[in-house]
């Protein structure tokens, strides 16, 4: 049976500039055994190029096909709900050269949505301008809530955090469209091919990450190289399916996937007969 992977990066694959170890041969090992994979991040600043090269940096083989951005999803989204359409931008390269992929003009004024990523240059002034464009009637699309990002020097607010300002000030709720919004997580899928039942989502956040694979049937591996401790697990209602200390732990995913994670339901994948699916389910 085909299977693949989603993979979050930060706190899974590296931390700050730091390859976890092991993560290199799992990642070796998915090439090499032909499993299909794509990095899933919420970070927003970075396009698909900037985040290849990274990887490649720290030693990680990949292409650009194999990297998924919450940006690519905003943008995708946006192209298919208003084609043609036009943005104010709180974010940085990576949301910006998404929009202009998929036909989207970047105006300071009179926007159909104001769109919010990651950024490092906000000022109030900024801020100040997406307030009067939500006010005036642009909607307000946030590419994650990721309240903060964990950096060499300590932390900084996320495109949560801006997004809950604007909220705040205006009276208006934000769509987001990154994990753990099904949007983005249906997306990536798809990117590969792949069924519900034959995707299998690895991460080190439960908010994000778990939570988003939960919400799509999907199967869930929780790492703990990242910001959640297993002890953090009795907190919540929802949990993975399994919990390794770090992905070393995957570094044969071949088998990994037919003796140590349970089968995907395919109750949950797409009915493409319908006839026999009445007559199986009558």
């Amino acid at each position: 049976m085909r299977n693949g992977f989603l993979i979050d990066m930060d706190g899974v694959i590296y931390r700050g500039s730091q390859l976890i170890p092991g993560a290199d041969r799992f990642i070796n090992a998915l090439l090499a055994q032909e499993i299909p994979f794509l990095f899933l991040t919420n970070n927003s600043q970075r396009t698909r190029r900037d985040v290849t090269t990274k990887l490649q940096r720290m030693g990680i083989e990949v292409e650009e096909r194999h990297i998924f951005t919450c940006a690519m999803a905003t943008a995708r989204f946006l192209a298919k709900h208003k084609p043609g359409g036009t943005a104010y931008v709180i974010g940085e390269g990576g949301l910006l050269q998404a929009l202009h992929h998929n036909g989207y003009s970047i105006v300071d004024h009179a926007p159909d949505f104001v769109v919010v990523g990651e950024g490092r240059t906000i000022t109030l002034d900024t801020l100040e301008h997406a307030v009067n464009m939500i006010l005036g009637g642009a909607k307000l699309i946030a590419t994650n809530m990721d309240p903060n990002c964990p950096t060499k020097t300590g932390t900084r607010p996320g495109c949560g955090a801006t997004v809950s300002y604007l909220e705040t000030v205006t009276g208006r709720k934000a769509f987001s469209v990154g994990k753990p919004s099904p949007i983005m997580m249906r997306a990536a899928r798809k990117e590969l091919m792949l069924t519900t039942s034959q995707t299998v989502m690895v991460g080190d956040t439960m908010e994000t990450d778990i939570l988003g694979g939960v919400q799509m049937g999907y199967r869930t591996v929780l790492t703990l190289t990242g910001s959640t401790k297993r002890e953090d697990l009795d907190k919540y209602a929802f949990g993975p399916d399994v919990v390794v200390e770090s992905v070393a732990e995957l570094g044969d995913p071949g088998n990994f996937l037919e003796f140590k994670i349970s089968q995907g339901n395919k109750e949950d994948d797409t009915v493409n007969d319908l006839n026999a699916w009445r007559l199986a389910n009558a």
